[in-house]
């Protein structure tokens, strides 16, 4: 496992301590993915609901608040792959 996967879980850990309501998976570019769900936070890659999608340094600005999710996807820095209003949910719970 990576120091960013290792360092990205811990940050989503922090932010959702009670997982998701849905299921969503955080692809890092290059390192790994992530799982949020009702169980709680994981690395993994089972399917998701909504699929986000950056680079590691993206991640990382979005998880420490010095990136705005929000102008990260409207700038391509961010993609989200299926439903938009659980990207926004999470947009929300991660500023």
């Amino acid at each position: 496992m990576s120091d960013v996967l290792d360092t990205a879980l811990a940050a989503l850990q922090a932010k959702l301590p009670e997982g998701f309501s849905s299921t969503a998976k955080f692809c890092i570019e290059g390192e790994g993915a992530i799982i949020a769900d009702p169980e709680g936070v994981r690395i993994g890659d089972d399917e998701a609901d909504v699929t986000l999608t950056a680079s590691a340094d993206t991640f990382k600005g979005i998880l420490e608040g010095d990136v705005n999710p929000t102008m990260a996807f409207m700038s391509g820095k961010l993609k989200v792959d299926g439903a938009m209003g659980l990207a926004m949910q999470l947009g929300a719970a991660l500023a």
